[in-house]
Parts: structure tokens; C-alpha cells; sequence
């Protein structure tokens, strides 16, 4: 034992002297906390405990929701409160209080209405009193009102030309349906005009009415800007109108051709109840379904009945919250003209986009804003740096998407996309535009 402990310092002491510094702290170190042992508190019989339950009231435990992160109690305005004032919008306005949408591919009565915040327990009733309501088929109608608080009061599904039910709801809450037939002779015809002020005072002086000419505005909305036109420029419009009694009691826009500044533009009604060109081609301008390059976090999520996490009262989420860092770059999500690029108020920096006749788009809390009104912008330019201004309590995006001046959820609402007719459809429609084209002549 002699013998080895004498070599090993033989071997240290012809080891370099920093060398033997260091292996001494090492062997210090390693003896310290070998022999150490930590104090241990071991309390008597007697002893007040250190750790104790806490009660706390119901209403208390909302602050420790996730929810209590995000901002609070910020009631969107609606956009009309802040937007210029659109002659177009006052001219042929909607009906107030009632929301549209055409059935397209893939739709159930499910998910049309819950990307408007319409609730499951709403539409369970709605089937419950019509099984029909299951079988939407693409291009139907369907219109709804809403109570004060946001939930469904009444919806109206127009099966076809001759058959709508209608769907109220009763004191119990429950739904009941009731149907129309139809029983007039539906004919088509065509009303042609001259711009001469305003599109919507020419065109009821051509024999359209409010909402005929509405349905024009929308066709082409992708195409035309009808602030732009100027006296002269020209219309022809096919019109298909149910006569009873000798008056029209309903009407759908089968085709349009407007003639601006000696550039023709068409759109033609399909049995998908949109519009596409003589070709067969898509009117509408893509959406992208996220405003960043990439997809972030969801922080809180589209409520229209969302009650506020602190105050307990109901706070509509009209949008939908990315967690991101500040600075993130924010993009246009569709082409359109911007209406709103402001600083300052609950929503601190924010910018509104108009794409077409139909469809807005905000982002607020932003750091730095980098557009301006009026500007035209295509998808996906940047147009913000994400922040943290405004009622805010951590750096996120607030979106929103409008749709017919109702807000709509973001992550499943019904876009539009750049598409087209294909196959047997495609070929019908041809061969209806081939029909109708002719009756479109200015002569």
C-alpha cells in the first residue's frame, strides 16, 4: 500500500505545476461534496406548517385561465363606424340584418353557418326540425337574422326556383319550419343602360331594382370598381324574373356585360350560383388563409359570444390571435385597397383592407404600419410589422376577416379562390353563355 501510495506521488510531483493545481482543487472539490449533507428542517408535532390550501371564489379562478393573457374586454367596431363613407355601399345597400351565402362544393348546413360563430346548438335544432337540411346541394341560397346576442333567430333556404322554407325560432328555442311554393312563370329579360351619375341611380333608371343591382356589383366586383366609372360607359343586364300577377316577385341575375372606357367585362351565372367569365374562368382573386410567411400559434380563438375571462360578460372575439414576435412581417392576405392605416386606440396600429365589394380584411397591434389609404396592394406584400400597441398585454396579431359586413372566423371561412369550370360542368355553362351572349349587345 506504501509502495503505490509513494508512486502516485512520484507521478504528481513530476507532473507540471499547473497540472498539480489543478488535479488538487479537483480532488478538494470532489472530498467536499462527498463529505456534505444538507440541512434538513423536520418540524415537531407542534409547528405551524409552511404550506397551507388556499380557497378561492369561483369567479377568482377566471384570472388563471389562459384566456386572462390576451387582451380584454375589446369590442371590435364595426367597420362601417370607421371606413369612409362608400357612395356604392349607401346606394344599394343590404337588407338589414340578414347574412347571405351560396352553398358550394363540400358544404354542410355545419359548416357554413359555424364559420360565422353560429353555435352547434343552433344548428342541431335547425336539423332536428327539417332532416332535409343535411342535403344541401351546391348553389342554393341560404339568408339568416340573429338575436342582439349573436345567436340564430331565423334562416331561410332557398331549395330551388320554386321551393324556400323558412326556419323561426320559438319561445323554447326550438325551430319550425315552414314552406313556400312557388307558383309564378319565370322570364328572362334585359334591361340596358347608360352611366349617368352614380351606377345605382343608372340602373334603376334602366329598370333594375336595389338589390338587381347589387347582385351586378358583386358579379363583377373582382373586375370593375364602380367608383371608377364615367358618364357614357354602358351596361346590358340578364335579368330572370318570376311574374305573378303581372309583377315581378323575385329575381336572379343570369349575365352581365359592362362596357368601360371601350374595355368589355362579363360575368355569367353558373349552377354553382357564381359567377365566371365567357370562358369558364373564376372571377374571384385568390386568398392566402394566413397573413405571415408561415403559420403561428393561435392564442385565442374567433367568439363571437366569447365571455370576457376577467369581467364575466360577454366580449365578441371577432378575430383570431397570433402569438409572434414583434416585428414579425405582417401580408396582405388578398388583393384589394387599403381604407385604414392609423396609429392609436384600443386597437393601437392597425390597417383595413377592401378586396372586392364583399370581403375586408384588419390587422391590428401592429409595431410599425407600411401602407398608407387608398394604396392598392396584391397578396401577400407586406404591408405591417407585428407589435404590441394598443389594449394589449403580449406581443400577438389580431385578424379579422368580413364577409357582407359580418365578421367571419379566419381559419375556417369560405374564401375566395382563383378557380374555374372543368369537365361536364365547364361544358354546359359554355353552352349557356353561347345562348345568353347575344341577348347582351348594346344595340
Amino acid at each position: 500500500m506504501q509502495q503505490i501510495a509513494r508512486s502516485v506521488a512520484l507521478a504528481f510531483n513530476n507532473l507540471p505545476r499547473p497540472h498539480r493545481v489543478m488535479l488538487g482543487s479537483l480532488t478538494v472539490v470532489t472530498l467536499a461534496v462527498a463529505v456534505w449533507r444538507p440541512y434538513v428542517y423536520h418540524p415537531t408535532d407542534d409547528a405551524m406548517p409552511i404550506v397551507k390550501s388556499i380557497e378561492l371564489d369561483k369567479n377568482q379562478l377566471r384570472t388563471l385561465l389562459p384566456e386572462a393573457s390576451e387582451p380584454i374586454d375589446q369590442t371590435t367596431s364595426e367597420p362601417e363606424e370607421e371606413l369612409p363613407a362608400d357612395d356604392i355601399d349607401s346606394d344599394v345597400p343590404d337588407a338589414s340584418g340578414t347574412h347571405e351565402y351560396t352553398v358550394s362544393s363540400g358544404d354542410t348546413l355545419s359548416s357554413a353557418l359555424n364559420q360565422y360563430g353560429i353555435e352547434l346548438g343552433d344548428i342541431n335544432a335547425l336539423v332536428n326540425s327539417d332532416k332535409a337540411l343535411r342535403n344541401l346541394q351546391v348553389g342554393q341560397q341560404l339568408s339568416w337574422t340573429l338575436t342582439d346576442d349573436g345567436a340564430l333567430q331565423s334562416l331561410t333556404w332557398e331549395i330551388n326556383r320554386r321551393e324556400t322554407r323558412t326556419y323561426q325560432r320559438g319561445n323554447n328555442g326550438a325551430f319550425t319550419m315552414q314552406s313556400e311554393m312557388q307558383k309564378g312563370e319565370w322570364q328572362n329579360s334585359v334591361l340596358k343602360g347608360e352611366v349617368r351619375g352614380s351606377f345605382a341611380a343608372s340602373a334603376q333608371r334602366a329598370g333594375l331594382t336595389g338589390s338587381e343591382a347589387s347582385a351586378v356589383i358583386k358579379a363583377l366586383q373582382w373586375q370593375m370598381d364602380f367608383r371608377k366609372l364615367r358618364a357614357g360607359d354602358e351596361f346590358s343586364v340578364l335579368m330572370s324574373r318570376e311574374m305573378l300577377d303581372g309583377k315581378s316577385a323575385q329575381s336572379q341575375l343570369l349575365g352581365v356585360r359592362l362596357r368601360s372606357g371601350g374595355k368589355d367585362y362579363y360575368a355569367f351565372r353558373a349552377e354553382d350560383g357564381k359567377f365566371y367569365d365567357r370562358n369558364g374562368s373564376g372571377l374571384a382573386r385568390g386568398f392566402m388563409r394566413f397573413p405571415t410567411v408561415k403559420q403561428y400559434r393561435v392564442s385565442s380563438n374567433f367568439n363571437p359570444r366569447r365571455l370576457n375571462p376577467v369581467t364575466g360578460r360577454i366580449a365578441p372575439h371577432k378575430g383570431v390571435d397570433f402569438a409572434l414576435p414583434v416585428g414579425t412581417p405582417v401580408l396582405a392576405v388578398g388583393d384589394g385597397e387599403v381604407v385604414v392605416a392609423k396609429n392609436g386606440g384600443a386597437a393601437g396600429n392597425y390597417v383595413a383592407i377592401r378586396h372586392g365589394r364583399q370581403y375586408m380584411t384588419r390587422y391590428m397591434h401592429l409595431k410599425k404600419v407600411l401602407v398608407k389609404p387608398g394604396e392598392k396592394v396584391k397578396r401577400g406584400d407586406r404591408i405591417a410589422l407585428s407589435g404590441n400597441t394598443g389594449r394589449s398585454t403580449g406581443p400577438h396579431l389580431h385578424f379579422e376577416i368580413w364577409i357582407n359586413n359580418q365578421a367571419v372566423n379566419p381559419l375556417t371561412a369560405k374564401l375566395p379562390r382563383m378557380e374555374g369550370l372543368t369537365g361536364k360542368a365547364r361544358s354546359d355553362y359554355l353552352a349557356e353563355v353561347k345562348t345568353n351572349l347575344p341577348q347582351l349587345s348594346f344595340k
